[in-house]
């Protein structure tokens, strides 16, 4: 499929997608979250599913927030004001719902800025990585609306309440380092080094067991879980997962003594 705010590439089982938009720092207008959602679905659902997922952003910025010139978001109400919730529903919440509920492992490669629903599509990664100079902007406040993009639900459960609500109500830059600090983020490494530490960690992901897609299933479904319903969910998991020829490979290759080679089926 051809795309015009984004790009998909492959390296061995990883799928490579890269926001594409560089002059407004990969502003996420409705057009280009349109094309995500089809590009994860395609690389999860195509005739060679991919194993896992890194995405990340073109130039000098990862996603600088929706982008408001192209009037995303802005549809009229009934009362003859902009309803700024309508693109939400229509297309931002599919794909933050569809990023995490994937069947296979999400790595995001954070460089420069991750503002405004930027931040949420980086803090959906099962793995994130930052550059030196990257930061991650709760840029709300600035145009009179609240955060989106899931993001009063992952910062909380990521740095508790209060961190999230200075992030939320003051609207100031957390700095790669300082995200990494309050355990927002996985790795901090020199800017240059953003896009192949992220590729070695999905590549060690990619070929990894089937059962890593599970695993990250159930975690982030644990956020919303009590006590039996995530027992259970793990039950249902692990019978899966025991099912797969790569947990047939395991138990062979830890009985031989030899390192399991994976096939991610």
């Amino acid at each position: 499929m051809d795309y015009s705010k984004i790009k998909v590439g492959r390296d061995g089982g990883v799928a490579i997608i890269t926001m594409a938009d560089p002059a407004t720092l990969n502003a996420c207008g409705t057009d280009m979250a349109g094309e995500l959602l089809t590009a994860f679905k395609a690389q999860v659902m195509g005739e060679s599913p991919a194993r896992a997922i890194l995405l990340t952003g073109e130039g000098r910025g990862f996603c600088s927030g929706a982008n408001l010139s192209a009037g995303g978001g802005r549809a009229s109400d009934g009362d003859g004001k902009p309803d700024a919730g309508a693109a939400l529903e229509s297309v931002y919440n599919p794909l933050v719902t569809y990023m995490r509920e994937a069947p296979v492992p999400l790595v995001t490669a954070v460089n420069g800025a991750a503002a405004g629903v930027g931040c949420s599509l980086a803090l959906l990664g099962d793995l994130i990585v930052a550059g030196e100079s990257a930061y991650f902007l709760q840029a709300f406040r600035r145009i009179g609306l609240v955060p989106d993009g899931g993001s009063t639900y992952l910062l909380p459960r990521a740095i508790g309440r209060a961190r999230a609500m200075e992030m939320a109500l003051l609207g100031e830059r957390i700095g790669a380092l300082q995200a990494l600090e309050w355990g927002m983020i996985n790795r901090v490494v020199p800017d240059g080094e953003v896009m192949a530490t992220a590729l070695g960690l999905a590549q060690t992901l990619a070929n990894g067991p089937a059962s890593l897609g599970l695993t990250r299933q159930i975690l982030w479904a644990s956020m919303d879980s009590e006590w039996p319903a995530q027992l259970h969910r793990e039950r249902l998991a692990q019978k899966a997962a025991g099912k797969t020829a790569d947990f047939r490979e395991g138990v062979g290759a830890f009985l031989a003594k030899r390192p399991a080679a994976f096939t991610g089926r």
